[in-house]
């Protein structure tokens, strides 16, 4: 082993007993699959595979969050839980080792969700405030379903508000999209009968030409992409090519993930960017509204918070309210969470059950607590 326990974990026990989090054991060994399915293509390329003896693809912890998920449906839990956790978590890093740390708290099931948000916030910077006493925070709020909402009344064709929901969280992908969408790319050149196929979008058909293809060449599907994926894949290229954005849809959304705005001021502004743009964004602006209000409530130092609309984390399971603190701007993060509505149903709940938490960095903390020495 590496790294070490750090030598200000009590404290942090002893926040997650004050804010009545249970401390929960997760394996170190997880199936792979949910993380190669879930987490991001910038999580994927880091985590640590092997194989059971089966040939069940395993892999070390390289998160938390899709654990304890995983954790809570096997066991039925009911619903609210608040879990907390403090292990090691095992991924590459560009900087740094690649073994670590990690501690933070999953809200599992709380239905009032402006107050699940505020109160992960206020956790985050109550854990942060407690092992770092003396050093200012700096949070940086995003909104996924906020930024949803834009492109969907922007008018933009649901492949579109998918890929570039999935670039949310990269700076340098989702610029990528927003110019391929400002300036679509030629078609590729296809044999002719595969051509056609693709403009009638007739999926049944190009499929079964695909899978005649991969017979014919000795392409097993199982080595890749079926012929129903590629036959969709292609369709769904064909009809991202065709779509025009006007100059004024392309300039308002330029114009939303440019925004970045004291927290304070986030709500006019966001609601007065609606107006300008003849946008209907009610019900993303009512819950971003009760969001701030409970976060308010919280006695958070609200000028030590922005809101950045192109803020986002890249990892495929958020799905609204996502947040980061530093401890100075521009540094690397010290505690990173949001929301993700969707993933426990991903993973085989039963029922939708909504979930939001935050994971802290601890090894850059304790860095941070040497230096202050």
């Amino acid at each position: 082993m590496t790294s070490r326990i750090p030598d200000f974990a009590d404290e942090i026990v002893a926040l997650f007993a004050e804010r009545n989090a249970a401390l929960t054991d997760i394996a170190i060994i997880q199936p792979a699959d949910p993380f190669l399915d879930m987490a991001g293509e910038d999580l994927r390329r880091r985590i640590f595979l092997t194989e059971s003896e089966t040939g069940a693809a395993l892999c070390l912890r390289p998160e938390f969050t899709i654990p304890v998920c995983l954790d809570h449906i096997e066991k039925r839990a009911a619903t609210p839980q608040r879990y907390a956790y403090l292990g090691e978590v095992f991924r590459q890093q560009r900087a740094g080792g690649a073994e670590f740390f990690q501690a933070g708290i999953e809200d599992l099931g709380e239905t009032d969700s402006a107050s699940a948000d505020a109160r992960s916030l206020a956790d985050a910077h109550a854990l942060l405030s407690r092992v770092l006493p003396d050093r200012p925070l700096i949070a940086t709020l995003g909104d996924q379903g906020m930024f949803e909402a834009v492109l969907a009344a922007l008018g933009l064709p649901r492949g579109w508000q998918k890929r570039l929901t999935r670039a949310f969280g990269s700076q340098k992908l989702l610029q990528a999209a927003i110019d391929d969408l400002a300036n679509p790319h030629a078609s590729p050149g296809l044999p002719r009968e595969v051509a056609g196929l693709v403009t009638r979008g007739d999926e049944t058909a190009l499929s079964e030409h695909v899978a005649a293809f991969m017979e014919e060449t000795g392409l097993s599907p199982s080595a890749g992409r079926s012929p129903q994926e590629i036959a969709r894949r292609l369709i769904e290229k064909a009809e991202l090519r065709s779509v025009r954005l006007s100059a004024e849809a392309m300039a308002a959304l330029k114009r939303f993930v440019g925004l970045k705005v004291p927290f304070a001021q986030a709500s006019a502004v966001l609601a007065g960017f609606a107006a300008e743009n003849s946008l209907i964004l009610d019900e993303a602006l009512e819950a971003f509204d009760a969001r701030a209000q409970r976060i308010v409530e919280q006695g958070l130092p609200l000028d030590t918070l922005t809101y950045d609309a192109g803020f986002g984390r890249p990892l495929d399971y958020y799905t609204g309210f996502i947040f980061e603190i530093t401890g100075e701007a521009g540094k690397q993060a010290l505690a990173g969470g949001g929301r993700y509505d969707r993933l426990l149903t991903l993973l085989g709940a039963g029922k939708p059950i909504p979930g939001v938490g935050f994971s802290i960095w601890l090894d850059r903390v304790a860095k941070l607590r040497e230096a202050g020495r």
